[in-house]
């Protein structure tokens, strides 16, 4: 009977430490390296968070991305929440001169099905050559470009389009947003859409470059200047509480 009563008192204590043990909050980050010649095209579909993407002197490209929990979550559920993030799936593949980024969510109906309980915050930092050409298609967050000299071709439903390009760079340039403002430091012609709802920004001067940017809701900025350096990749790694798993291929 003694031995009993201890191994319910120990049981009970356990799930009382359990209780006190604070919320965390759940990372998952990788990083993968493909040979990528310069002049080619780097092609991004469907991201979803914040999109950084910057040009270096290297002949290849860096991908990571980090896939992390906007809350914190009590130790019984994190498993629930690393699933969540497992089933957001970042895939890169090569189709000929083509680098492809991919954001896949399973299921028809998978974006209302996994911010069920769980809401997550998605980041993709890129580096690859500065000549390459960037497309962009069907994005929903930021998308910021650094020190890239080809065409660049963004698409985006909601959120901001924010580009750093050299000084010396001569652009062809169609911006337009529907619902928001486009700023641009090269030269262009304004024009207000109806009722001043929206703005587009058109230079249709032949140049060796062109500028394709559309945004739904948000803001479109093209500064000549070179933007500063990428911030550190996601906001929430430098919170306390995280429970973090790292990949390195």
């Amino acid at each position: 009977m003694a031995r009993r009563l201890a191994i319910i008192a120990f049981g009970v204590s356990y799930l009382l430490l359990a209780d006190d043990t604070p919320p965390r909050k759940v990372q998952i980050s990788k990083t993968e390296r493909l040979d990528f010649q310069a002049g080619g095209v780097l092609r991004i579909k469907n991201s979803l968070g914040e999109v950084a993407v910057e040009g270096w002197d290297r002949p290849d490209a860096e991908i990571t991305t980090v896939k992390s929990t906007k809350g914190a979550y009590p130790p019984q559920k994190l498993q629930k929440a690393r699933d969540v993030l497992d089933r957001v799936q970042i895939v890169a593949h090569r189709e000929g001169d083509e680098l492809v980024i991919t954001t896949e969510l399973p299921g028809r109906h998978a974006l209302s099905g996994l911010l069920r309980g769980v809401d997550f915050d998605l980041d993709y930092r890129i580096r690859v050559p500065v000549d390459t050409r960037l497309i962009a298609e069907r994005a929903v967050g930021e998308v910021h470009v650094n020190n890239l000299t080809n065409d660049i071709q963004v698409a985006v439903r909601q959120g901001e389009i924010t580009l750093g390009l050299p000084e010396e760079g001569r652009y062809t340039i169609s911006a337009q947003s529907d619902f928001g403002d486009v700023v641009s430091d090269f030269p262009g012609q304004e024009k207000r859409r109806l009722c001043f709802i929206g703005d587009r920004i058109e230079n249709d001067a032949p140049a060796p470059h062109k500028l394709n940017l559309r945004i739904g809701y948000g803001n479109i900025i093209i500064l000549k200047t070179m933007m500063p350096k990428m911030p550190a990749l996601s906001r929430t790694a430098k919170q306390d509480g995280l429970v973090s798993i790292t990949g390195l291929r």
